[in-house]
């Protein structure tokens, strides 16, 4: 089993999860981040960290968000590697507590 970055990660990017990792198996896109399935060791540390209760493990993702884990294995395979804390987004307060945001959703690789 491996865990799943869901719909409140979107225009977040709160990064608190990343930073406990022990393996670094979080990938960074422009505004959401996503969780590598063969790379995750199902160690769960990063389930409290993340502000937005946005982690879940595969089996328990809300049947509104089971389309994420599929994204995750996707998008961890062409977004690159992120190993530490960063700042939040800019809209991740007004973002925190909205619901329906998967149009919001870039598929595109975080900038660098």
């Amino acid at each position: 089993m491996t865990y799943t970055v869901a719909e409140p990660c979107v225009k977040c990017k709160f990064t608190d999860c990343v930073d406990v990792c022990p393996v670094d198996c979080f990938y960074e896109g422009e505004n959401f981040l996503v969780i590598h399935p063969d790379e995750c060791i199902d160690c769960g540390a990063c389930v409290p960290e993340c502000p937005v209760e946005a982690i879940f493990p595969e089996d328990e993702v809300p049947a509104k968000w089971e389309e994420y884990t599929a994204l995750n294995a996707k998008l961890a395979e062409i977004w690159p590697n992120i190993a530490g804390k960063q700042d939040a987004m800019d809209t991740a307060e007004e973002f925190r507590e909205v619901e329906d945001k998967r149009a919001l959703l870039s598929e595109a690789p975080a900038p660098r």
